[in-house]
């Protein structure tokens, strides 16, 4: 391992005065053309790929890609990364089956996603393959389909929602006070999987808006294993690792405090299991331990996999959802007449009804998926259906935000905003049906056999916060009307800068 690494650092050294001087070209060359097109291929140059194009894109990567795609005859183009490394991105629906169905056994998680996310998520469902993700898939598919789980879940969502972030947004509507809807939502969301997950609240979505510690560390670790994924020099990380420095010294930290945090919980349930032979609680790692999982870090690593994957995600599409009606109050109003009538409703029949809010949901995430790129790694050479050939051990990235952006997908008016494309109206009676897109051109939640298993437990969380908001509330963005957002991406989606609103609250007579 010190050979390797003395000639990673050997070769990083004599790179420099070349890559530098590659660097002042390329920025002055940026300068005097700022007309010039950057949603062509980027051009490669030996040894380090397109290294320079990736650094002056490093800020807007996801739209720098999705433009150079929509301007590709296959909707796929490959990236030369430094050091011969290729990566593929595609934002064509047949490939994307072909990765995820047809030759699903081919495409996996690879061993660059699991180098980099295993000290944060160990063996859980998200960073395996093979037989241990099939195992853990039928453990959690089993749980996740029973009622009892969906009742937990309704019950904690309205919890949180009636008593917490309702109150939060009446006194923000009184005081007249800017809140960060984004960090809002986040905290909300956190809480809410916190409890599905090990039943366990932590608090975050309080008036004060504390830094729960395990909060704060689980962010920490998301962002920091985030840069690991982005970073150009993938071996630069993994030196700093070895010496326990930079962001490699924080990143071991939060993961710590995250996963000490979590054994603990699970300690605790383990004991009272012993005490009491079941659990009354029904949250997933109750749900686990009760069904005779008792290994403390195959439960550890699954039940940290689900916070990660429902901490970010549907609060990353709650805020570009809030943004994007205020920028179309006739969608808003449509929804909020939808809302109005289900109000009587108990919660899972009102969310189960709420069509054309469901579709406004599909049709937000259309435009800003909460993960809006997945990578899988070939494990044998393979040629994708638009004829692209992949070699083995090759990064295959499908680009799930290019693909809502896809004239040959959504049509002419794919840049307007128009929920009314996921519903069909029945002219007699008035009522809309929900006509869903198949997965593959529109696989935010995934697809094929590893399709999200949350997938209905994020829309009724989001279902229910948008109605009971919406209900009472105006949500008033403080950017200028028609200023779109930056978006950002870690592992999830992100609104650069927050989402400053102010709150409004709404009278009698509002639609």
């Amino acid at each position: 391992m010190m050979i390797d690494l003395e000639l990673s650092t050997s070769l990083l050294f004599c790179l420099i005065p070349f890559l530098f001087l590659l660097f002042i070209k390329t920025t002055l060359a940026n300068l005097f053309s700022s007309n010039k097109s950057t949603s062509k291929i980027p051009k490669s140059y030996p040894i380090i790929g397109s290294c320079f194009s990736i650094l002056a894109n490093k800020e807007r990567r996801i739209q720098w890609t999705s433009d150079i795609m929509q301007n590709t005859s296959n909707l796929t183009f490959t990236l030369n990364r430094p050091f011969g490394f290729r990566q593929i991105f595609t934002a064509n629906p047949a490939n994307v089956q072909h990765m995820l169905k047809t030759q699903f056994h081919i495409y996996q998680k690879g061993d660059v996603f699991k180098t980099t996310m295993a000290d944060f998520l160990g063996d859980g469902i998200f960073n395996v393959d093979g037989d241990i993700w099939k195992y853990q898939r039928q453990v959690s598919s089993h749980e996740f389909n029973t009622k009892s789980l969906r009742k937990f879940v309704e019950t904690v969502v309205d919890t949180e929602l009636n008593e917490r972030l309702i109150p939060i947004l009446a006194t923000a509507a009184v005081e007249k006070t800017v809140l960060d809807f984004q960090d809002i939502l986040q905290r909300f969301a956190f809480d809410n999987i916190c409890k599905i997950a090990f039943g366990y609240d932590p608090a975050y979505l309080l008036p004060s808006l504390p830094q729960a510690k395990f909060a704060v560390a689980f962010e920490e670790a998301v962002k920091l294993s985030s840069e690991r994924f982005n970073a150009i020099f993938p071996f630069v990380w993994k030196v700093k690792r070895n010496f326990n420095i930079g962001s490699e010294k924080k990143i071991r930290v939060a993961v710590n405090e995250v996963r000490q945090f979590a054994k603990e919980l699970v300690k605790e349930k383990q004991k009272e299991l012993k005490e009491k032979s079941s659990l009354d609680s029904v949250d997933l790692l109750s749900r686990f331990l009760s069904s005779g999982h008792s290994d403390e870090d195959f439960v550890t690593d699954i039940v940290i996999s689900f916070i990660l994957a429902g901490r970010d995600t549907t609060s990353a599409a709650l805020t570009w959802f809030f943004w994007l009606i205020s920028e179309h109050p006739e969608t808003e109003n449509q929804i909020l007449k939808e809302a109005k009538a289900k109000s009587e409703s108990p919660v899972y029949d009102e969310v189960k009804d709420m069509i054309y809010t469901h579709a406004s949901l599909c049709e937000s995430m259309r435009f800003y998926p909460p993960i809006p790129i997945d990578t899988k790694a070939a494990t044998e050479d393979n040629i994708l259906p638009d004829g692209t050939f992949v070699k083995k051990g090759t990064r295959v990235s499908y680009h799930i935000y290019a693909m809502g952006r896809v004239e040959n997908l959504w049509g002419k008016d794919w840049a307007e905003f128009r929920p009314e494309r996921w519903l069909d109206k029945d002219e007699a009676s008035g009522n809309w049906t929900f006509v869903a897109r198949d997965t593959y051109t529109y696989p935010v939640f995934q697809a094929g056999p590893r399709i999200c298993l949350g997938k209905e437990m994020a829309f009724l969380q989001m279902k229910r916060v948008v109605a009971g908001v919406l209900r009472r509330f105006k949500v008033v963005p403080l950017a200028e009307k028609g200023v779109e957002p930056v978006f950002l991406s870690y592992l999830t989606a992100k609104m650069k800068g927050g989402f400053p609103v102010t709150i409004e609250e709404r009278n009698g007579t509002d639609i």
